[in-house]
């Protein structure tokens, strides 16, 4: 059964995307293609090494305006053209939330359009639907980000279960500490997976949480502890000779328990879809290892494109097809709410 709806008409959803420091707004029809998707990204936050909440809610007020006028004049859209308005909701900073989900409230009130309300990490999830048209249900979703590391299980598109999530730390956190802790920057898991590429994996046998045989779930803490112990155990010159090679070790640590899980669950429960979503499914090693250990078993695996596994309003619109198609439309007092999970709202 094919999981979206055969469309002869589609309709135009206009979606916004301000869950932390990136403002994003889209235009998408409910056949999945986009129309237009523009970013504003916040490099002011990288003086602090993060992300600094006050400064991305300021810099979302100054860039939703901007970015939705342009968005309608590069698309040749004009809001009468519109069916319907999504936004993000949680989880994310409440303060850049409240910005988005104020200005498309505003929106959809003044020109009597629906709202639709969405999950921020299950916007990261139908971010595949855009670009692959042949996913069917039952899948699973592995969604990791910065601050999420959860197994997600989908019988349809608006049925669904977290089967494994991460007991504390998330898989995007590990990164982002790691390369702090060996003085490569921010965000850390682009900066690592470079570095990794030229580097031996097994240099250092970082330890792995939690055997895979009878648990689906996650931990990074003990793994953070560990890197930080060894890094403070060395000399700085050889920190700096075996960069690449600790870095592969660090992401190989990360990654493996992701790809075992996932792939063993996804057998045991005959699954032949697996979706990557969030930011961390960008990195090369995650999507390389998944690919390779469930072939073995003939399990199908999709992945966005590097930019769609970024913020982005493209993948809010996504999400809200379905809501859109069956009429579940948001209230107008409808809140933002900053609660981690992926969750139908």
């Amino acid at each position: 059964m094919l999981t979206r709806p055969e469309n002869t008409k589609a309709d135009a959803i206009l979606a916004f995307e301000s869950s932390c420091d990136d403002t994003s707004v889209a235009i998408v029809d409910t056949n999945y293609q986009v129309i237009i998707n523009l970013l504003s990204s916040q490099p002011e936050h990288l003086a602090f090494g993060g992300v600094l909440p006050e400064l991305a809610s300021r810099l979302h007020l100054k860039n939703i305006l901007l970015l939705t006028q342009a968005a309608l004049q590069q698309s040749g859209y004009q809001l009468k053209d519109i069916s319907a308005v999504a936004v993000s909701v949680n989880p994310g900073l409440i303060g850049s939330l409240i910005v988005g989900l104020s200005f498309a409230k505003s929106l959809a009130w003044s020109v009597s359009l629906p709202l639709i309300t969405v999950n921020h990490m299950l916007a990261h999830i139908f971010a595949n639907f855009i670009e692959h048209k042949d996913i069917q249900v039952p899948m699973l979703a592995l969604v990791v980000s910065g601050g999420h590391t959860e197994l997600v299980h989908f019988k349809s598109l608006t049925e669904f279960s977290i089967v494994g999530k991460t007991l504390d730390d998330a898989a995007g956190e590990c990164f982002d500490k790691a390369a702090k802790l060996l003085g490569l920057g921010f965000p850390g898991g682009p900066i690592i997976d470079k570095l990794a590429k030229n580097g031996n994996p097994n240099f250092i046998n970082f330890p792995r949480a939690l055997s895979p045989k009878d648990n689906f779930n996650f931990s990074y803490s003990g793994l953070k502890t560990a890197i930080r112990t060894w890094i403070s155990n060395q000399a700085p010159e050889t920190i700096t000779a075996n960069l690449p090679d600790i870095a592969a070790s660090v992401q190989q640590a990360i990654v493996e328990p992701l790809v075992n899980k996932t792939v063993l669950w996804a057998y045991k429960n005959k699954i032949p879809f697996i979706l990557l979503a969030g930011g961390v499914a960008a990195n090369s090693a995650l999507r390389r290892q998944m690919e390779i250990k469930a072939a073995k078993y003939g399990i199908a695996v999709r992945y966005p494109s590097l930019s769609l596994c970024m913020d982005n309003a493209a993948m809010v619109a996504a999400a809200s097809i379905p809501k859109y198609l069956s009429g579940n439309y948001s209230s107008l007092s409808a809140n933002a709410f900053s609660l981690k999970g992926t969750k139908e709202l």
